[in-house]
């Protein structure tokens, strides 16, 4: 599952690992991602040292290693912008990819309290698209999984060729053996939730966030992507 920061891709995460047929992986190319860049976000180097940092690795464990017995779906929550272009994309072929995009506007006003300057490049957006003109697969809204979860998520199991699972609509709040290290900083209301939108109620139904005027600029460069994968996203029946 290929998406951009503050998307409620942890949500999602929690969803999928909440079936009884199903392990997770948080961001396994995260610390690949800040050992090359040499960015300072936070927890740096907790990130650093609680994965690998060369991506073949991370890779052929994604794509090869054995799943547990009973365990049917390894869902990896992928963050589009850890892809940097050193990595062989061949290497990705044989895994199955869907897309998890929202609103810019949205994304941007909630990134924004955590890094205060953000670029198209921390962001994904482009690199979401180039994935997915690579690889296809189906096109989830997050506005669509917060308004309608058992809609959405059904059209996302069918598109995947995978059985739907009440289980996904709900878990237990609190933190997760699985989530990465870097979870204090990022996943406070993720962590506090038991359910698609259970602390505040459907996010589709508020008005559009505001957003500081000095990331508007950022927010135009940043729709011209999201058009594009929204022309294929999956509609709820």
């Amino acid at each position: 599952m290929w998406s951009g920061p503050r998307t409620i891709s942890t949500a999602l995460m929690r969803a999928w690992e909440n079936r009884p047929d199903t392990v997770v992986a948080d961001e396994p190319l995260y610390a690949f991602y800040l050992f090359t860049t040499g960015l300072d976000h936070p927890g740096r180097e907790e990130v650093i040292a609680s994965q690998a940092t060369d991506w073949r690795t991370v890779l052929r464990a994604l794509a090869e290693d054995p799943l547990p017995p009973g365990v049917r779906v390894f869902y990896q929550k992928h963050m589009t912008h850890h892809l940097l272009p050193s990595v062989d994309r061949a290497a990705l072929a044989p895994l199955r990819h869907a897309f998890l995009i929202r609103d810019p506007r949205r994304l941007l006003a909630s990134y924004a309290r955590v890094r205060a300057a953000p670029t198209l490049e921390d962001l994904g957006l482009r690199q979401q698209a180039e994935i997915f003109e690579e690889f296809g697969g189906p096109v989830l809204d997050s506005a669509e999984l917060l308004a309608a979860p058992e809609a959405a998520l059904r059209g996302l199991c069918a598109a995947l060729g995978v059985p739907f699972s009440a289980a996904m609509l709900s878990w237990p709040s609190g933190p997760r053996d699985s989530d990465g290290v870097w979870a204090p900083y990022w996943y406070d209301s993720v962590r506090r939730s038991t359910g698609f939108g259970s602390d505040t109620g459907p996010a589709a139904a508020r008005p559009p966030a505001d957003l500081l005027p000095e990331l508007e600029p950022l927010a135009d460069q940043c729709m011209p992507y999201y058009d594009r994968l929204r022309k294929y996203k999956l509609v709820p029946g």
